[in-house]
């Protein structure tokens, strides 16, 4: 029998949404191991003034196997 866990985080990136994955997952396998999948819940822009996107945010829940 194995045992799974979810953590939910935030993460941004100027260059895009997989990007914000990305770089979000990479900073979680610092610490966590087993990552086994994760789920984007929300993503998010924030734009200039003239509505030029620079910077996308995503919330995202990641599942690993603890041991």
């Amino acid at each position: 029998m194995s045992v799974s866990k979810v953590i939910e985080l935030s993460s941004s990136s100027s260059k895009g949404v997989e990007d914000a994955v990305q770089s979000g997952l990479r900073k979680v396998a610092q610490t966590v191991k087993n990552i086994k999948g994760a789920w984007v819940n929300d993503i998010k822009v924030v734009t200039s003034a003239d509505g030029t996107v620079t910077e996308w945010r995503v919330n995202m829940r990641i599942n690993f196997i603890v041991e």
